[in-house]
């Protein structure tokens, strides 16, 4: 009789414990939290975004006139410079020596020319008292003639010679930054290469890629909002100035050159920019922007989750319009539907899920 109580007993405490392990157990089982977004078409921006950065308009690759050794650089990556400044200099010795024969060569020059000056005169007086024939006369005049030829020339290459020694001082032409070094002191270098890049700071723009399917959505004088994360996200208006003709060959991407009318404050080279683009089209009312990640693809139909007043989910077919790297256009939806943009991986049919703004409330 003892034994069989302490097996009635054990038993009942081995399905108390199990009963309170498994309401425990569904306790410990809360909703699972996603992300939603609601159908609205006051914030429904029907077109897609690119990323870009800020670049100047104009940009100058400067390089020396004349090659030789470079000697010095005065300038670093980001420097900003102004008219006249000395970027970098070069050995000027050669040159020098180039200056002082050519000098030599003027001064040579002139005393040629002095004599055959001279001479011309003298003879021109004696042809006038018919003590020498003309064809004399004529051969000092075709000696002065080419000795006033001669140094002519020797001037002018004289002043070649004093123009290339001030070319050895590589200086700004224009207002900017110094965006790119590509020589270094002690490197020697030809004419025409490149050793600066210069970048004018007084006409700032946005260049982004767009791909090739898109590329019917813009056209040159096409206005644009364009935002700057470093700068709080702030808006301005862009107009696309110009759209490259060839697409690149790699990425298959249109360079588009957007410009700043009203650029904001504080804009400076190289800084990250989201460019919103409308298309041409814009009558479609219908469909709606979601971040990628709101898809949910059984087989070869999109869907995405929708939830409900009581919290719970259930899938709605869509038909996409378009998308690109983040977002996706698609219709089907109405206006104050709430669609889940994370988590739809984990999520089944009637399922009750707490969203992004219930959580926030436990939080507070």
């Amino acid at each position: 009789m003892q034994n069989r109580f302490l097996k009635i007993l054990c038993l009942s405490i081995i399905a108390v414990v199990f009963v309170a392990g498994c309401g425990k157990k569904e306790e410990a089982t809360p909703s699972p939290l996603v992300r939603t977004q609601q159908i609205s078409t006051k914030n429904n921006i029907d077109g897609f975004t690119y990323a870009g950065s800020v670049h100047g308009r104009y940009e100058t690759n400067l390089s020396f006139q004349v090659s030789g050794k470079i000697l010095r650089r005065n300038v670093q990556t980001g420097d900003r410079v102004h008219v006249g400044d000395t970027l970098m200099v070069m050995d000027n010795k050669d040159i020098i020596q180039q200056v002082n024969q050519s000098n030599a060569k003027v001064e040579a020059a002139s005393s040629e020319l002095n004599l055959a000056a001279a001479n011309l005169k003298r003879y021109q007086q004696l042809y006038a008292q018919d003590a020498v024939p003309q064809a004399q006369l004529d051969q000092y005049q075709t000696s002065y003639d080419s000795a006033s030829a001669a140094y002519q020339q020797a001037e002018a290459q004289s002043s070649q010679e004093h123009n290339a020694l001030s070319y050895t001082d590589l200086t700004a032409d224009t207002d900017g930054v110094i965006s790119a070094i590509n020589a270094e002191a002690g490197q020697v270098v030809s004419a025409g290469q490149t050793v600066l890049t210069l970048v004018q700071t007084n006409e700032l723009e946005v260049d982004v890629n767009i791909p090739e399917n898109h590329i019917g959505d813009v056209s040159e004088g096409k206005k644009v909002t364009v935002s700057f994360w470093a700068l709080n996200n702030s808006s301005v208006n862009g107009i696309v100035r110009e759209i490259s003709p060839i697409a690149d060959a790699t990425a298959r991407t249109y360079l588009i050159k957007i410009s700043l009318p009203d650029p904001p404050a504080g804009l400076k080279l190289g800084m990250t920019a989201s460019v919103i683009c409308l298309p041409s089209d814009n009558s479609d009312k219908t469909s709606y922007i979601l971040p990628l990640s709101a898809i949910y693809q059984t087989g070869d139909t999109p869907e995405v989750w929708l939830v409900d007043k009581d919290d719970k989910v259930s899938l709605q077919k869509v038909q996409v319009a378009d998308f690109d790297e983040n977002h996706v256009k698609v219709s089907g939806l109405n206006e104050g539907d709430i669609v889940v943009t994370a988590g739809v991986q984990k999520l089944r049919e009637g399922q009750k899920v707490r969203t992004n703004d219930d959580a926030a409330g436990d939080a507070s």
